[in-house]
């Protein structure tokens, strides 16, 4: 890593490093990892401040430890009833997960270990996920009375069907990494211990893609979600034109030509 910086917040229990193009996001809150509002604050901030970053093609999130990646929300929080902590805490989970999922680059989730709750959710915001193969995945809010507030119901059904989403929110069945990947919740299974550097290896690849050509992409592929195709090809086609007012667009055909490698300014 290229240098590090830890938020001033309770434990540092949201570390940033940078590892060339690749910003690194490392959740250590022990034992588990859990989300506090504070933490969740710094998440949503910090990928704001990201995306101003023309230096960031990619971010990475894993959990801290060899047990967990993260066991999503502490209770605790919730012990009491009240709803205006409720109300509260979904809001900026919402935030926090929301902004994620709109970072301009492409963000991967390298589970390392439980992801629960919101730990799941927070890797349902990512662009793509690679699990070790001891990782277990579950959304079990509703063994306690709860529900999945921070996109879990609508990014697990849009990422598996609404079957495999049933299951694990109705009936609260948790996942094995390799049942993950069977049903698409995962894209890649690795061997313990070494989720972070499969998440970073691929992170290297985005960076051989030009950012402002990433971003594009990413938009349009997740237009998906909520337009219908017929409002989407209008789109991709305008958002192809869009790229000629780039530099990175001559950088690019002109490296592919010249047969060198391209120098991306992302923008």
């Amino acid at each position: 890593m290229d240098g590090n910086f830890e938020w001033g917040i309770p434990m540092a229990q949201l570390k940033l490093e940078f590892c060339g193009h690749t910003a690194l996001l490392i959740m250590s809150n022990p034992p588990a990892n859990t989300w506090t509002r504070e933490t969740l604050t710094a998440l949503r901030d910090t990928v704001r401040e990201l995306n101003q970053n023309k230096s960031v093609y990619a971010l990475v999130i894993t959990g801290e430890g060899q047990k967990f990646f993260s066991a999503g929300a502490d209770l605790n929080l919730f012990a009491n009833g009240d709803k205006a902590v409720a109300s509260d805490m979904a809001r900026i989970f919402g935030e926090a997960f929301e902004t994620l999922s709109q970072f301009r680059g492409v963000s991967i989730a390298a589970i390392n270990g439980y992801a629960m709750g919101g730990g799941l959710e927070v890797a349902l915001a990512c662009d793509i996920r690679i699990a070790e193969t001891q990782a277990q995945m579950a959304l079990p809010e509703a063994k306690v009375g709860l529900l999945p507030c921070a996109g879990g119901t609508q990014n697990l059904a849009w990422l598996v069907g609404e079957g495999w989403a049933k299951r694990m929110i109705l009936c609260g069945e948790r996942l094995t990494a390799e049942k993950a990947l069977q049903i698409g919740l995962v894209e890649e299974v690795v061997a313990s211990g070494t989720a972070l550097e499969a998440a970073l290896t691929l992170a290297d690849k985005v960076a051989e893609q030009s950012p402002s050509a990433v971003t594009a992409c990413k938009t349009l592929i997740q237009q998906g979600r909520t337009v219908t195709i017929n409002a989407a090809l209008p789109l991709e086609r305008e958002l192809f034109v869009g790229l000629f007012d780039t530099k990175d667009q001559v950088e690019g055909v002109s490296a592919f030509l010249q047969k060198r490698a391209p120098n991306w300014v992302n923008g």
